[in-house]
């Protein structure tokens, strides 16, 4: 464990110096940056995307700033910086900032239980599926090991799941609550997944689920707003993310909407599902927002929690935020459905490269780099050593799997071969 920290302490302390000699880092090479053009051509004229917004920025400044096709097919509109894209779960690192600042400011408290803010978590049980004497299977319920704390929800150590991971009885169990049933906001939501039985004892296992869901709650609770009017004081207005929201009203905000293919089925029923509850301000999966408010995030998260002249978090708690914290000696098991990916751990609300991984070649990357990305096919990183970020805005369900990849390929390839691996 001490050396992993180190590892991943050594690269954040070579991304402050790398920014302070910037003129040494290499930047991305003209000819290489043209393959990326020619990859997301290539994507929207076979038809595979309707149309992408990348960007590569580096010391600050965009080095790489294209848009790609349509924002919907049956409109024609072209993609512009303006667009909003629904970001899923790249919703869950901005929850997290925000819990991570009311803990910088002494208001909440990775220790604390759920129940402190939310009563109905005190009865919380975890299921268990156990064989009967004649061979059925049956779900006992048994007490929590200890209870669910903003740490466990922070780290989705919480035993809360979705519906679609983990065992059958775990499916059958979120399915038959009825969860999204009819309207609810916050408050309603968490009382529901509260009744649930716990996939497994808390702080035992990662696994991805509502626990950053339940994290809004907590954030409503503790502000007295509504997650969105938290999220805007504390951090769009601030910076700047003018256009970063659950729920869009005006008709020049419904015309910048990017949507999936007709053919993209699952993304089309997920996006749905979330224009038939806009009460719900989901913070593990609700928002809207463009590349150039997603650029202004991922760059403070590249300055160390600050961003024109303005700190959000404080050194110690932003390398707190950034360090794994399910790694050798949490006691953290593994479920590598969806987990962040090989050579990666997990932070609070981020994943974080902590080695170089078990392929060979290891995957992209530096150590020390920060990422997430979401169902609709959104993705961010964040890249110390190399005083980078890159975000990619684009709603497919259908290719994500194989593109996401690749354009990570794509954006080390255009740096020298020393820098594209850790």
């Amino acid at each position: 464990m001490k050396r992993r920290e180190f590892l991943v302490g050594a690269a954040m302390l070579a991304g402050t110096m790398a920014r302070s000699r910037a003129v040494d880092i290499p930047a991305p090479t003209p000819d290489k940056l043209q393959r990326i053009t020619a990859f997301f051509e290539n994507e929207v004229t076979t038809g595979r995307l309707p149309g992408v917004t990348v960007l590569i920025q580096q010391h600050g400044k965009p080095v790489y700033f294209k848009m790609f096709g349509v924002r919907d097919v049956r409109t024609r509109l072209s993609m512009t910086p303006d667009t909003f894209f629904a970001i899923h779960s790249m919703t869950k690192p901005i929850t997290s900032l925000a819990a991570m600042m009311l803990i910088d400011e002494g208001k909440l408290a990775l220790t604390d239980p759920v129940s402190k803010y939310i009563p109905s978590f005190a009865g919380t049980k975890v299921g268990l599926e156990v064989t009967k004497p004649d061979g059925s299977l049956a779900l006992d319920l048994v007490p929590p090991i200890h209870p669910v704390t903003i740490r466990d929800l922070m780290r989705h150590t919480s035993g809360i799941s979705y519906d679609y991971i983990g065992g059958k009885w775990v499916e059958l169990a979120y399915k038959a609550a009825n969860i999204f049933e009819g309207p609810f906001d916050n408050r309603e939501f968490a009382e529901r997944v509260a009744k649930l039985p716990l996939a497994r004892q808390p702080g035992t296992l990662w696994r991805y689920g509502h626990s950053t869901d339940v994290l809004g709650r907590v954030i409503e609770i503790i502000t007295g707003q509504t997650l969105y009017d938290a999220l805007k004081q504390r951090i769009f207005d601030p910076l700047g993310m003018t256009s970063t929201k659950f729920v869009l009203t005006t008709p020049d905000e419904l015309e910048r909407m990017a949507r999936p293919l007709p053919s993209d089925q699952i993304l089309l029923d997920a996006e749905h599902d979330r224009l038939a509850h806009p009460e719900w301000q989901s913070g593990g999966g609700g928002l809207l927002s463009t590349i150039t408010d997603y650029q202004r995030f991922s760059q403070m998260l590249l300055n160390g929690g600050e961003f024109a002249g303005k700190r959000y978090l404080s050194r110690a708690a932003f390398k707190d935020m950034t360090t794994d914290q399910i790694g050798p000696g949490s006691g953290v098991g593994r479920d590598y459905f969806y987990f962040p990916g090989d050579g990666f751990g997990y932070g609070y609300g981020l994943a974080v490269r902590t080695d170089p991984g078990n392929a060979k070649p290891p995957p992209p990357g530096s150590l020390g780099e920060l990422k997430w990305d979401s169902g609709s096919g959104t993705y961010f990183g964040v890249d110390p050593k190399l005083d980078m970020i890159y975000v990619l805005m684009q709603q497919t369900q259908n290719e994500r799997g194989r593109i996401t990849p690749a354009f990570k390929e794509l954006v080390y390839d255009t740096f020298p071969p020393e820098l594209r691996r850790p």
